[in-house]
């Protein structure tokens, strides 16, 4: 395991955006009635977010870090790190950080680069970041995270269609003495392809091949430029690997379990999430979930969940926050962070 702790680093906000465009599982066609209820009992996911035509995940950060910015009232020339973690770009080249640099208005002496990660992104976001700013005393750093990941998904596909929504976040960090955040990263590329878009890279580039649409079963049709999600290994992946991730982090560290506010974890699937908390012994209290009104948003979930369901806490009160995020690569990792009466925008629709 991974487990390091990075020094002298705060958050001092949260924001995130997610489209205005809402569907609703209820009405989704490609399952009966039946399935349809016991699939939202079970996975937990009832209204999705689709963003329109156009619109990217550096649109959804963009909104979230503009907003948070100006809240916190940042003189943006004082930024000096951003990195914008997605698997859905504007471009294959040039990286979008670059883009986002721009539109916001921050200087040239802005370091500034891409990570392409998932549903661990966030974590690994904020280890990458905290990391960078601890040798910039003063240093003012952003993390970007957020994915349309239902562009990569085909509509006639009951195991993705139903699962995956749009979001962006924004998350401000600053070199702070004193304050420290711990980390516990992994990853086991032997799954690599568990969820895999196949086509499009310069592995298999795109042929006409590549747009023919493939049922593989009734209510599963994709193409090779649609993504591929086996659900169960996913699911074994999670309830395997997860709870001895944290379990090892907080013992690394000495930290008590029971003095953790929330375990704030990768919005998937409430079956899932639930198991990985009863191993961990952890009240129903003490994690809170999105899902039902937002999908899962890959690696947005984290930051969307605080921003949704603990906002008025976070920017009230002194937080211990334990973070675990996992899924495609497969990577996974938790982190443990102190928050204090941080800035938290309303939720952002755009």
């Amino acid at each position: 395991m991974a487990v390091f702790t990075v020094p002298n680093i705060d958050i001092k906000g949260i924001a995130a955006s997610v489209p205005k465009q809402v569907e609703d599982n209820e009405q989704f066609s490609l399952i009966n009635e039946a399935e349809r209820a016991m699939f939202i009992k079970t996975v937990g996911i009832r209204y999705r977010r689709v963003a329109e035509a156009g619109v990217t995940a550096s649109d959804l950060c963009y909104a979230a870090a503009d907003k948070l910015l100006n809240e916190l009232n940042w003189n943006r020339e004082e930024v000096k790190v951003l990195v914008f973690v997605t698997q859905t770009p504007d471009y294959i080249i040039p990286n979008t950080s670059s883009l986002l640099q721009e539109k916001l208005g921050l200087p040239k002496s802005c370091l500034v680069f891409d990570i392409n990660l998932g549903c661990s992104g966030y974590v690994y976001g904020l280890s990458v970041v905290a990391s960078l700013l601890q040798n910039m005393p003063n240093g003012k750093g952003l993390l970007l995270v957020g994915d349309v990941s239902t562009a990569t998904i085909s509509k006639h596909d009951k195991s993705t269609t139903p699962l995956f929504s749009d979001a962006g976040s924004a998350t401000a960090l600053q070199h702070e003495a004193g304050k420290q955040m711990h980390f516990n990263l992994q990853t086991d590329g032997k799954g690599y392809d568990d969820i895999i878009v196949p086509d499009g890279g310069f592995r298999n580039r795109v042929t006409e091949k590549s747009f023919e649409q493939v049922e593989y079963e009734k209510g599963i049709s994709r193409s090779g430029l649609d993504m591929k999600l086996d659900g169960i290994k996913i699911f074994n992946f999670a309830l395997r690997e997860v709870a001895p991730n944290i379990n090892g982090l907080l013992d690394d560290k000495g930290i008590d379990k029971s003095t953790v506010d929330y375990f704030v974890f990768h919005q998937a699937n409430l079956l899932m999430l639930e198991s990985v908390r009863k191993k961990l012994k952890v009240e129903t209290e003490k994690v809170p979930y999105s899902l039902y009104d937002f999908g899962n948003t890959s690696s947005a979930t984290i930051p969307l969940t605080i921003v949704t369901k603990l906002r008025e806490q976070i920017q009230q009160q002194q937080l211990k926050l334990l973070l675990s995020g996992f899924g495609v690569g497969l990577s996974w990792g938790s982190a443990y962070i102190e928050t204090d009466n941080i800035v938290c925008p309303q939720l952002i629709e755009i």
